[in-house]
């Protein structure tokens, strides 16, 4: 493709005006149960192409949750978000994602190694209580990263 292509055809994407919410730079303080320390980090989050897609980045100041990006975009035929996720240790995930009022919820059903987290987004937009968990059977669901992210002024 050419490099100069006119991309003036872009515009926002409304499917994903609901994801507005996490637009901007958080802080991020959290536990995860093989990590003595407490887990802290950076995430961002910002538009992709005007809108077209969202870019979500998280950088962690320790070993253990690894940093990664991903890429998030909406079905409009399902209403489902996806989002193509990559981390440092080469990791490829799918996810799919929603955000409905002041719930944000991600969830990976593969087999052998399912996630699924819940976020409670406070009533003034900058906090977000982010609970997660794994399973290896999709029966016994364990602990995984719990987060709290607090946006940066």
């Amino acid at each position: 493709m050419n490099k100069q292509s006119n991309r003036s055809w872009i515009k926002p994407n409304p499917a994903l005006n609901h994801m507005e919410v996490l637009i901007g730079e958080w802080d991020l303080l959290g536990a995860h149960p093989f990590i003595p320390a407490p887990v802290r980090g950076r995430a961002s989050f910002e538009w992709l192409e005007g809108g077209a897609f969202l870019v979500w980045q998280t950088f962690f100041e320790q070993s253990g949750p690894p940093n990664g990006i991903a890429v998030i975009g909406r079905d409009d035929s399902t209403g489902l978000c996806s989002m193509l996720y990559y981390d440092e240790r080469g990791v490829s995930r799918i996810y799919e994602m929603t955000v409905e009022g002041s719930v944000w919820k991600m969830w990976r059903n593969a087999p052998g190694f399912m996630q699924r987290m819940t976020g409670k987004i406070s009533e003034d937009r900058n906090t977000i209580t982010v609970h997660g968990e794994l399973s290896k059977d999709g029966s016994n669901w364990e602990q995984d990263l719990d987060l709290t992210y607090t946006r940066v002024r």
